[in-house]
């Protein structure tokens, strides 16, 4: 055990004398290929990896410590041949690891596949429609973040909240609206939600818990639809909504403060039984409301990035899957630093994260601390991020758990 914990520690050590810069401080997003003089006609490829090493203590005997894995491997393009309409594609893979791998890469577990397929019509200067598979979600801005940009190592879990149970990870197949009124910005959709689902095999017991499983047993008239939206009324500086992805740290070249509030509402989404054996259909609601706040300080390269949500998750009576999704509330935050320095590559930024949740299955709590620091070495282009993680789950032992990440986006 000691050993591995060495080789770890070592391969913190080793992974920064890498030269992992690319592009350069002043990067405007991927490549850019314009179809006419103006610019107005063209097509945009961005393409980022991250690659996990993780120490995990907490394992059986015959399970190595130490793990390595790609956390996300995507392209993205989008296109206009008129400002009137876009065309977005994202494709890509998730964790993959020793275990999922495949000898051929055409095995059963799911590698590359579309994150994001879909069709805008502008609507005016301020307002579109759309419908695909999209991510224009509701609920919080964190429902919303984007990957490549990101404070912590990665998103908090539970903000994520429907991922495999009413969508294709994170993204629904549906209609949405987006635009903004003056200061205030917002996105609302009706989608579709999936039938085979994380709980795709599962059947409730009579008497017991419910499961999401609401189009699958009870049909797609009462139980095929879901509604989401996410509004937020931003202070200072405005932040774009040409993309739906949000920015997660804008490492003090924007001054932003928004306050936000957002939903999803899945009627008969999930299903319990009688004792008789008669399915019954639960209501799915979650609401959330956050606060986003990034600001330099001063002209020392110095900046503050902090942000803080309470969420409240009903996916029926005493509803729980694994730790992830559970009936409950959540308090989340998170607080960020970038030191001064004049160098405006080189800039490194620690933070923290806690997220407090009350669980209604266990009537128990659960606590997530976590503690880390990037390197920027090119921007969100270029860094690296060292994290640890602390969780401790009703009356169970806490758990910890160190992740280094590299990172390159261009």
């Amino acid at each position: 055990m000691k050993k591995n914990l060495v080789y770890f520690c070592i391969l913190c050590c080793l992974i920064p004398l890498q030269n992992f810069s690319q592009g350069s401080a002043d990067y405007t997003g991927g490549l850019k290929v314009k179809l006419n003089e103006e610019g107005t006609k063209y097509f945009r490829i961005l393409s980022w990896a991250q690659f996990w090493a993780q120490y995990n203590e907490d394992v059986p005997d015959d399970v190595s410590t130490t793990n390595f894995s790609i956390r996300r491997a995507r392209v993205l393009m989008y296109s206009q041949i008129s400002k009137d309409f876009l065309i977005l594609t994202h494709f890509g893979l998730n964790s993959l690891n020793a275990n999922n791998q495949s000898p051929t890469g055409l095995g059963e577990s799911s590698q590359l596949f579309f994150h994001d397929v879909y069709l805008q019509y502008s609507l005016g200067a301020d307002h579109a429609i759309g419908g695909g598979l999209h991510y224009w979600n509701g609920i919080s801005r964190l429902n919303n973040q984007g990957t490549l940009n990101l404070l912590t190592l990665d998103n908090n879990r539970q903000s994520w909240a429907t991922i495999g149970l009413s969508d294709q990870f994170a993204r629904h197949i549906g209609i949405f609206f987006k635009g903004s009124f003056g200061k205030l910005q917002y996105r609302v959709s009706v989608n579709e939600a999936i039938t085979n689902n994380l709980q795709d095999q599962a059947v409730p017991e009579a008497g017991g818990s419910p499961i999401y499983a609401g189009r699958r047993l009870l049909g797609s008239k009462d139980a095929g639809k879901n509604f989401a939206g996410y509004f937020e009324y931003q202070f200072l500086d405005q932040e774009s909504n040409f993309l739906p992805y949000k920015v997660g740290s804008y490492l003090g070249t924007k001054k932003v403060f928004s306050l936000g509030a957002g939903f999803f509402y899945h009627s008969d989404g999930s299903v319990s039984a009688e004792a008789d054996g008669l399915l019954t259909g639960e209501d799915v609601a979650i609401f959330a409301v956050d606060a986003f706040y990034d600001t330099p300080l001063g002209d020392n390269g110095s900046a503050l990035t902090a942000y803080a949500t309470y969420q409240n998750n009903n996916y029926g009576d005493n509803y729980t899957l694994g730790q992830t999704y559970e009936t409950g509330s959540m308090v989340y935050g998170h607080v960020g630093y970038v030191i001064p320095n004049t160098d405006k590559k080189l800039k490194f930024q620690p933070y923290t994260s806690l997220s407090l949740r009350t669980i209604d299955r266990i009537d128990d709590n659960a606590t997530t601390f976590g503690l880390g620091a990037n390197m920027y070495m090119n921007g969100h282009n270029s860094k690296l991020t060292l994290e640890y993680k602390n969780t401790k789950y009703g009356d169970g032992d806490a758990i910890g758990l160190i992740t280094l990440q590299a990172m390159i986006y261009l």
